[in-house]
């Protein structure tokens, strides 16, 4: 079984689905509102192991009702907590979802998550150097994800970087790193608004850049790729990144070539939006393997 460690975010989604997004200091009426486990760290966990890997997830969380919800949904969805750790002095982050006009607008606090440092990091070094792919994301310090980068690249460890939210990232990142997937927001933050086709070119079979309904753009070496996404009737868009991530990592560290990852990848992001919540659409193996 392909082993995944993912380093990052386990937040509660508070979720507003409403018919349009106020103005600037309008009050309207919203249609719903939910509470539901997320993060971008824990979403990608819950998506590779619903995808039959073996997954740690490696975290923080707040000794309260939230942190405690996050722990026994990953119990529930097989994935291993023994590097999830509860935290006393910070709250458990929150993520402040509003769904409306067929998209969705995100605020992340991330309370716990900045527990998350290069020397939490060091509790879980065993399980990182005996995986086959670790991935991580933005939604923790800065200086924890360049350590792991390094600490990936030491020691021959494929590390995926999922760069969001977006924020600058160093070059020496960007090297170390087997994979980076912005999406075409983050892309223009992470390569400060350089052409796009010249920075896919630059970092070839490395750069996928997500785009959406329309799919996913990489260089191969000698032609940029577009592979299409699969049309859906979304009915919440949260997550899909999260899905795709998770997806390929596991797609890619079983030995499928690129364009066969992200093939795969799409399959399970298209089926992740057509239910409600960040981790509620996310597909089992069977799905997937069925509706490719």
């Amino acid at each position: 079984m392909t082993k995944v460690t993912v380093i990052g975010s386990s937040s509660i989604d508070l979720v507003v689905t409403a018919s349009k997004r106020p103005n600037k200091g309008e009050t309207i009426l919203g249609d719903s509102f939910k509470t539901v486990p997320g993060g971008k760290g824990a979403n990608q966990a819950v998506a590779a192991a619903r995808l039959n890997a073996e997954v740690y997830m490696v975290g923080c969380v707040g000794k309260d009702q939230f942190g405690e919800k996050i722990v026994n949904n990953f119990i529930s969805n097989e994935v291993f907590t023994t590097y999830v750790e509860p935290v006393t002095h910070l709250e458990t982050g929150t993520a402040h979802i509003t769904l409306a006009e067929g998209d969705n607008s995100i605020i992340v606090v991330k309370g716990a998550n900045d527990n998350i440092t290069p020397d939490y990091i060091d509790k879980a070094l065993d399980v990182i150097l005996k995986s086959d792919i670790v991935l991580i994301q933005q939604e923790i310090p800065e200086e924890t994800v360049e350590y792991v980068a390094d600490l990936c690249f030491t020691n021959g460890v494929p590390l995926l970087l999922n760069p969001a939210p977006a924020r600058p990232i160093s070059k020496s990142v960007i090297e170390k790193a087997a994979y980076i997937t912005p999406n075409e927001w983050e892309a223009s933050v992470l390569f400060n608004n350089k052409d796009i086709h010249e920075a896919l070119k630059e970092y070839p079979n490395k750069l996928l850049v997500t785009e959406g309904k329309n799919g996913v753009r990489y260089y191969d070496g000698e032609n940029e790729v577009l592979v299409p996404a699969y049309p859906v009737d979304a009915v919440d868009t949260t997550g899909a990144g999260d899905t795709f991530n998770g997806a390929f990592a596991v797609a890619i560290a079983e030995g499928k070539n690129i364009q066969d990852s992200i093939r795969f990848a799409n399959r399970a992001a298209s089926l992740s939006v057509t239910k409600f919540g960040a981790q509620g659409g996310m597909p089992t193996r069977e799905e997937v393997e069925e509706s490719l």
